[in-house]
Formats: C-alpha cells, sequence, structure tokens
C-alpha cells in the first residue's frame, strides 16, 4: 500500500474527532435537538462493546484515552454506575442485544449526555428503538449526536488490517466448512464486504476491484461493487465527497487496486513459519492485536509451577520493532544487545557529567555550582526521559526475545 493510502492515521483522525465530540461531516445520522450544536463537554466516559475494544486498543493507549479527555473506559455490557452529570461516547456495533442496552442507560439516565458511534450503519428499527426510549424517558435533549462510524476494522500497522473480531467469526475453516448454512455463508461475506468498505470509506478513495471468478471472492467483489455504486449514485452526498480534500482524492488518478483472493489458491503460505521476528512472536507467542503475552514459569516454595502473564504492545510507535521486525531473530538478538551497549554509553555519559559538576550527593547546596555547566546540565536532564524509554523498550524486546529462545528450545 502506497504511503498516500495509509490506513493507521486517517482511523486515528476518527477515533479522536469521536471522543474529542468533534463533528463529522462524512458520518453524522443526527445532532442535537432542533440541529443545534451540542455542548462539548471536556471531560467523558468511553463505552464500548469488544469489538470497539479491539478496534480502539491497537492504537490509542491509556494515557492518550486520558489526553483526549476519557476519564473511563468501559465495557458496554458490564454492571456500570449511574453517574448523571457526565457524558458519555458509546462506540458499538448496531445490534439488537447492544441496543437494548443503551435504552436502558437512557431510560435510567445513566448519564449526562450521550454521543452514540455506531462501527457499522444502524439499521432504521434499531434507530427507532433508542428514539422511542429517549421519548419514554423525556430525554430527548440529552441525545447529542448519533453517527454511523464506518469502522469495521482493526489497523494493527500502516499497512495492516484486518477484519475479523472473533476467532471463529470470520475464518478459512467458517468459510470452507462443510456444516455452513446458506444463511452463515451469506453473513460472512457481508461482514466481509462491510469491513472492506469501511477500509476504502476511510481512505476516502474508490478502488479499481479485481477478482477470479466461480469462488467467494467474485462473490464479495460484486457486492462491495454494487454497495459503492449505490453509494456513488448522489455525487452531491455521497461518503467519498464529504470535504474538499475528499474531493481531491476522489478525482485523483492514484485510485488503489483491490485484488480480492481465495485462501485456496495459497494454502501453503499459512503453514509457512519464517525466521523473522515478527513472524516468531506471531507463532509462538501469544500475540493478538498487537498485544503479546509471555507467560513465566516460577517455582514457589512448595515446588509447584505457578504461570504469572505479562503483556506487552508492539504497536507503530515501537522504533525498535518497526525496525526489527522483519529481520531474522540471530539479528534481532544482536540488535537488542547493541541498543543496551549504547544505553549503558548513555547511562555513563550522564553518570559521568553529574560527578565532573559535583551533583553526586545532591544536596541543595549543588545548585550554586552549576555556573557554566548549566547548559551541559540541562541537556542531560532533557535526556533522562528518553534515556528511561530506551531503558523500558530493551527491557521489553529482551524479555521477548528470551521467552522466544525458550519456546524455541522446548519445540526442539
Amino acid at each position: 500500500m502506497s504511503t498516500t493510502h495509509l490506513i493507521t492515521f486517517p482511523i486515528i483522525a476518527t477515533l479522536k474527532k469521536m471522543l474529542t465530540l468533534q463533528s463529522s461531516t462524512s458520518t453524522t445520522k443526527a445532532n442535537g435537538p432542533l440541529g443545534t450544536a451540542a455542548p462539548e463537554p471536556s471531560w467523558k466516559i468511553l463505552v464500548y462493546d469488544d469489538a470497539g475494544k479491539d478496534i480502539i486498543s491497537p492504537l490509542l493507549s491509556v494515557r492518550e484515552l486520558r489526553d483526549l479527555g476519557v476519564t473511563l473506559h468501559l465495557n458496554l455490557m458490564s454492571e456500570r454506575d449511574s453517574i448523571s452529570d457526565v457524558s458519555a461516547v458509546y462506540f458499538t456495533m448496531p445490534v439488537l442485544e447492544h441496543v437494548k442496552r443503551i435504552c436502558e442507560d437512557i431510560r435510567k439516565q445513566t448519564y449526562d449526555m450521550y454521543y452514540l458511534n455506531f462501527i457499522s450503519p444502524i439499521p432504521r428499527e434499531l434507530l427507532e428503538m433508542i428514539a422511542s426510549a429517549a421519548v419514554e424517558a423525556n430525554c430527548v435533549q440529552q441525545i447529542a449526536k448519533v453517527f454511523d462510524q464506518y469502522g469495521n476494522l482493526i489497523s494493527l500497522d500502516d499497512d495492516l488490517f484486518v477484519l475479523k473480531k472473533k476467532a471463529n467469526e470470520i475464518s478459512y475453516f467458517a468459510l470452507n466448512s462443510n456444516e455452513v448454512k446458506d444463511t452463515q455463508m451469506d453473513s460472512m461475506i457481508d461482514a466481509i464486504v462491510d469491513g472492506l468498505f469501511s477500509v476504502f470509506v476511510t481512505l476516502s478513495v474508490i478502488p479499481i476491484i479485481r477478482a477470479p471468478r466461480n469462488n467467494a471472492a467474485e462473490l464479495v467483489a460484486e457486492r462491495l461493487d454494487k454497495r459503492i455504486r449505490d453509494n456513488l449514485r448522489d455525487p452531491r452526498n455521497n461518503l467519498f465527497t464529504s470535504d474538499a480534500s475528499l474531493q481531491q482524492s476522489q478525482f485523483s488518478f492514484q485510485r488503489p487496486l483491490l485484488i480480492i483472493l481465495d485462501r485456496n489458491l495459497d494454502v501453503a503460505t499459512p503453514l509457512h513459519h519464517p525466521w523473522t521476528y515478527q513472524a516468531l512472536v506471531h507463532d509462538v507467542l501469544d500475540y493478538q492485536l498487537n498485544c503479546v503475552t509471555v507467560q513465566d514459569s516460577a517455582k514457589d516454595a512448595t515446588q509447584k509451577s505457578r504461570h504469572k502473564g505479562k503483556s506487552f504492545d508492539l504497536s507503530s510507535r515501537d522504533k525498535f520493532w518497526n525496525a526489527q521486525k522483519g529481520s531474522p531473530f540471530p539479528t534481532v538478538a544482536e540488535a537488542v544487545q547493541e541498543e543496551l551497549e549504547n544505553y549503558k554509553n548513555s547511562e555513563e555519559d550522564v553518570k559521568r557529567l553529574k560527578h565532573e559538576m559535583g551533583l553526586d550527593a545532591e544536596t541543595d547546596e549543588t545548585v550554586y555550582l552549576l555556573s557554566d555547566n548549566t547548559v551541559k546540565l540541562t541537556s542531560a536532564m532533557t535526556s533522562l526521559p528518553e534515556l528511561l524509554e530506551r531503558k523500558s523498550n530493551i527491557n521489553l524486546h529482551t524479555n521477548l526475545a528470551t521467552a522466544l529462545l525458550e519456546r524455541i528450545k522446548v519445540r526442539n
């Protein structure tokens, strides 16, 4: 995928708009009462379902959510206390079970204002159910906004996304099982089409679609083509022409090529286990949604084995991961050692500077000893957060490399 069609950045921008309560002209379904703009609180609660959590977790950390004003993030189906003076941002799939829970929150007036964001377009009957609940509770003015976000995909990297939400929801086995019913197959095809449509709405581009004939790939291509054409029938009001930048992308000659293939054309590749860092982490460890869990085996006083799991985020913000994830494992081990040596050298430089400036004791009197060395001290202090981050990153990849080596030894 070219640099002009990176998937991560527009999804993060959409999520930030959603969490800062900014309007999105391409996805708005309704506004506040009488079309007036609802007030935008600085603090809010994020309520999501499992699909919404899977979409957000690889892209936004807890710290980033806090910076966006999210004080709590809770699962929609969990037991939640009423906080009547705080607004809530919902991010869920538009299914009956979830809409019923939203209606229950509205009737109980669990929160102050409701900003409802649906991952896929909400059917009219479910939208009417929400409207009826608001009327019954006499709180129509509290339904600030309702959005169709078209975000039914999980972005794992700038050029990598997945569509499935659960292990058995959309899989090679499910699509090729002899026991699959026509209704189940139709549902899976629609889910794939919905995800691919969300990708191109997010990128604001219209693809050229190619697929082989006489298999499921052709069916996906036909339905996706029909959905895009149906959306483009009104040139003044479609999801690909919401503002000037999107109009420019529509009339650009650099349209992406979407090739849809059946897995049966290349069954051997999933059975191939390369020796690269990312592939080994995926094959050997518990690696889901850019988060890897390493089980540490330890023995207590009774000599019984106990397992403690440590989780690490491997996102695009990790420079070492980006640089080495495609490298062979021995090369990664050497790179980790090199990073460790560089960190030790930088740490020694800071310690030596403190010693030369007489700051070993770190007393109040040392302030008067700075004089001409203020610039050096400022530089050293500025580098400390970076050093701490580097140390944490080195520890992360040291633990991963150690865990990989142990698992490989056990398998051999």
